[in-house]
């Protein structure tokens, strides 16, 4: 009965940590791919966006995002147009030349990849990917 109970509360772990994953996955689907709906979608809010990167309309973009996420600390109005000119280039397929835009901007390459994501160059000594300018020395 014990062994019973111990695999119950095993599964039910593996099924929660699922259920976890599965539910906080739209939270990070955006970031830079336009095919991919964010957790803030909706039909009318994707159509007043894109009116405002049409328009280079900094101010509806950014009542629009009211304040959530890196982008909006990052993007402002003396480089709006060029933030919606990646996003006119990731919509047409170009996505190196959006990438490209936004690590300009220092938003990273999109997709959650990169520096500041747990992926990008790491300072320790013994980097396992040896890409490290500063690993060996003392």
């Amino acid at each position: 009965m014990q062994t019973r109970t111990k695999l119950f509360a095993a599964g039910a772990g593996i099924l929660g940590a699922a259920a976890l994953a599965f539910a906080t996955q739209p939270l990070f689907a955006y970031q830079g791919d336009p095919s991919k709906k964010g957790p803030n979608y909706s039909p009318e809010r994707h159509e007043q966006m894109e009116k405002a990167f049409e328009n280079n309309d900094y101010a509806a973009w950014k009542n629009l995002m009211q304040n959530r996420g890196r982008v909006t600390q990052v993007v402002n109005e003396g480089n709006f147009s060029r933030f919606a000119e990646a996003h006119r280039l990731a919509e047409q397929g170009k996505v190196e030349e959006a990438k490209k835009v936004r690590q300009e901007l220092g938003l990273g390459s999109g997709g959650g990849k990169g520096q500041g994501q747990g992926k990008g160059m790491g300072m320790k000594k013994g980097n396992r990917s040896g890409n490290c300018p500063y690993a060996n020395q003392k």
